[in-house]
Parts: structure tokens; C-alpha cells; sequence
């Protein structure tokens, strides 16, 4: 899949360029001297704090799509009643954003990524998957990561459809890596065989982003 019209400059895209080569927020505490619940560095909090790249696009359900491509045997291009269709899936968790911020115990409901990968089949060499938002956001996950039991596709946030802000009406959950891994507005999902920088990564955020060992930068 190649790439969409890429973000525009932002004042948060600038000052997080900035945090990336200050390493700021980087505590070096290791994880089992806090609770385990939270990872170090982080702080909680009881709403849900809007963070995009100054682009919210308006994708209607009519007009939505998730195209799945790469190194699959069946790719497929879902429409918004195909992807209902697929099994439904309810589940809590946490969630962790690179700036700081935890909020625990969300409830999603959405399609388990595991479902999605026996939908296509990826094939042997593909390793790392490489997410598309309808913003131009890209972002770079392992494939191991991406199939993880918790990994989902959703719709849905504490019962109520998936407001734009937050990237409905459907984005990617990837709960035990950094928020910024869970692309908003998801409308590609490309199966690769190596590994490829996505947006944040280029401007000096982690390859993986794992909260409880602070991969918060490269």
C-alpha cells in the first residue's frame, strides 16, 4: 500500500521532535520498583487526552475501508459491513501514551487482530506490519506485536461508537505498546518483511515502543 498525503507540520509535531532528541520524560527506573500496573515515567489520568497532527479527517462508514495488503496469501479491502460481519470482540485495558499519561480499564469492542491475520494468511517471510491512518499517519509494528491477544482493531470506546477525535470509526488498539503505535483513522494494514520507520519513528520515537522498558525514543 503506498503511502497517503503525508501530516502537516504541527506545533506538537515540533516540540515532540524536541522531547525525542532531549530524551525527556525518560526516568530510568525500571519497571518492578513501581506497581506493575503502571509503567515508569507515566502518571494517571481519568479523561482521554486528544493528541493528533493537526488533522482530523471526517471518514464516514459509507465510505470507510481497511485494505490489507503486502505479504498475505488473500488480501482484502473490508468495507464497514464486512468488517461488522467479522467476529465481534468486547475486552478492558489500559492504555499508555508516550507523552506521560495511563488511563486504566477502558472497554473496547472491535475485531481481534488475530482474526484478521486468519482472514488473509500472512506468509512465512512477513515480520513486521507497517499501519496506514486516513491522516497519512504511519507507524511500524512487529508482527509478533500486531497478533498479540490483546491487539485489535476497534470501534468502539465504553459502549459508545469511536468519536472522530479519538479515531473512529475505527482505529487500531495495540494496548501493551505505547498509544502512538495504535494508529488512529486505520485504513491500511501492509504486511512487510522488514522493518519500515513510520512517522514518528523517522522523527526519533522507538522502533517498538514498549512502555515498561521506556522505549519511548531511538
Amino acid at each position: 500500500m503506498t503511502d497517503d498525503t503525508p501530516p502537516p507540520d504541527s506545533k506538537l509535531t515540533r516540540s515532540k521532535q524536541r522531547w525525542a532528541s532531549e530524551h525527556k520524560f525518560i526516568t530510568g527506573e525500571e519497571a518492578g520498583t513501581l506497581r506493575e500496573r503502571l509503567p515508569p515515567g507515566q502518571h494517571l489520568v481519568h479523561d482521554w487526552p486528544v493528541l493528533d497532527l493537526g488533522r482530523q479527517p471526517d471518514v464516514a462508514v459509507e465510505r470507510w475501508a481497511l485494505v490489507i495488503s503486502g505479504l498475505v496469501e488473500r488480501p482484502v479491502t473490508l468495507d464497514w459491513s464486512a468488517f461488522m460481519a467479522l467476529p465481534q470482540r468486547r475486552t478492558r485495558s489500559d492504555m499508555h501514551c508516550v507523552t506521560t499519561w495511563s488511563r486504566y480499564d477502558n472497554a473496547w469492542t472491535g475485531v481481534a487482530t488475530r482474526d484478521l491475520l486468519d482472514l488473509v494468511q500472512p506468509r512465512d517471510e512477513a515480520a513486521f506490519v507497517l499501519l496506514h491512518g486516513y491522516d497519512g499517519y504511519t507507524t511500524n509494528v512487529p508482527l509478533a506485536d500486531f497478533a498479540d491477544e490483546s491487539a485489535m482493531v476497534v470501534h468502539s470506546w465504553e459502549g459508545k461508537p469511536l468519536t472522530r477525535a479519538h479515531g473512529g470509526p475505527a482505529r487500531v488498539l495495540i494496548p501493551h505498546l505505547y498509544l502512538w503505535k495504535s494508529a488512529k483513522w486505520i485504513h491500511g494494514i501492509d504486511f512487510l518483511d522488514a522493518d519500515k520507520a513510520g512517522f514518528w519513528e523517522i522523527n526519533g520515537y522507538h522502533m517498538r515502543g514498549d512502555p515498561w522498558s521506556e522505549e519511548r525514543y531511538s
